[in-house]
């Protein structure tokens, strides 16, 4: 694609490398067939290729009607990342959009009830304790609350000891992330995940001042405080880095972002050394568990696997939770569009409810369509996300090989 962005962009180091990621795209549109949006609205600007265009315009010019409506096609994008896992010529259309959605924040304004929205998911949801009391008030008064939010308090609440499971020896230690959102949605996650390690000689540890890991802040363009986040959870967890052999994400949205601190902290001069080692260190809970005894612990036989954008277009990890699974002893049915997104995305289901209601209940169709026992799948937003709209339980897969009761 031929490119003409200003010279004073050029000279950046995020201006050099949108250049070179449009200049890889050969508008070739093999991206559409895989993107959800456009499946749905079968509009181009809907799609990756399109979004690439309304980014080349929106960094060659300062055309604010022009950003205006590249606002709303950009904001349309799950971030899912399926185009890439498609696109023959190996374009990073994620790092792209980071680089979109900056700029857009700086050239475009919101309404009053979309920035309202924006305003309270950043200083909401990365924050634990600010979390668990609205999620508190919120049940009380939920009939009085927008659907989009409404639908995404967790059921329940819980406040876990989160000490490791008594056992060992141990002959390896790891680091256990919590993260913000999943040590309060979905606390039984981790609780299944330390069980599990300690079951096979694996000592968890976890840090009190763990933060959120950036995602969040980074997804909706706010780069600033997506890097400040990044960097508060590198000072609280750098201690503890040399006595661990990994880092250990189980929610694999937190997980793409975790392994990507590297490239986003890499002009830093402060923080680039250690980010790099963070990263290096990241892996998804199914990259350890790969290598442990694993057996059927709970009554359900046929299985629904629903794999997270973040986990198989994010990660590039397709493949290892279907054959732990399935050497633990479960049936995995088959799931058709297995590739597409949830509608999940993070915030995406609060900011754009319409459209992750139908991809919702697309996905729902696929995942239910050999009768399965339970739906599984790897990330605490498409977990709580799916189970909103189905009697089905909803776990994550980690939580079959432990006990029900545990």
């Amino acid at each position: 694609m031929q490119t003409r962005l200003p010279e004073t962009l050029l000279a950046t180091p995020e201006g050099k490398r949108a250049d070179d990621i449009l200049r890889s795209c050969v508008h070739c549109g093999f991206c559409n067939a895989t993107c959800p949006t456009y499946q749905v609205l079968g509009d181009e600007l809907d799609g990756p290729r399109g979004r690439i265009y309304l980014i080349k315009e929106l960094l060659e010019t300062d055309d604010r009607q022009q950003a205006k409506i590249a606002q709303t096609h950009l904001d349309r994008c799950l971030t899912c990342r399926a185009c890439e896992t498609t696109c023959p010529s190996g374009v990073q259309y994620g790092e792209l959009l980071e680089i979109g959605r900056s700029v857009l924040k700086s050239r475009t304004t919101r309404g009053w009830r979309d920035a309202l929205s924006r305003r309270w998911l950043t200083r909401v949801l990365p924050y634990p304790q600010k979390f668990a009391r609205w999620a508190a008030a919120g049940r009380l008064v939920k009939w009085l609350l927008p659907r989009q939010i409404a639908g995404q308090l967790p059921r329940k609440v819980e406040h876990r000891d989160r000490t490791p499971v008594a056992g060992g020896p141990y002959t390896r230690k790891i680091l256990l992330l919590q993260g913000c959102v999943q040590r309060l949605a979905t606390p039984a996650v981790n609780a299944a995940v330390a069980q599990l390690c300690n079951a096979n000689e694996v000592e968890t540890m976890t840090v009190d001042g763990e933060g959120c890991c950036g995602g969040l802040h980074l997804h909706l363009g706010e780069d600033v405080e997506a890097l400040d986040a990044m960097r508060r959870n590198l000072d609280a967890l750098q201690p503890i880095l040399d006595e661990v052999e990994y880092v250990v994400s189980t929610a694999s949205g937190c997980g793409v972002t975790l392994k990507d601190y590297g490239r986003l902290l890499a002009h830093d001069p402060k923080y680039s050394a250690l980010a790099a080692e963070f990263a290096g260190k990241t892996i998804d809970i199914a990259e350890l568990v790969g290598g442990f005894n694993v057996a059927r612990k709970q009554n359900f036989q046929r299985i629904a696997w629903h794999a997270p954008c973040t986990l198989q277009h994010g990660q590039k990890l397709t493949g290892p939770v279907e054959q732990i699974l399935e050497r633990a002893g479960y049936e995995l049915v088959a799931v058709n569009d297995g590739h597409l997104c949830c509608g999940s995305a993070g915030t995406y289901s609060v900011l754009q409810p319409d459209l992750a209601d139908q991809l919702r209940t697309n996905k729902l169709a696929n995942l239910t369509a050999c009768d399965p026992d339970v739906i599984v799948t790897a990330n605490v937003g498409c977990q709580t996300h799916l189970q909103a709209e189905t009697d089905l339980p909803v776990l994550h897969w980690a939580q079959l090989l432990v006990s029900a009761d545990a």
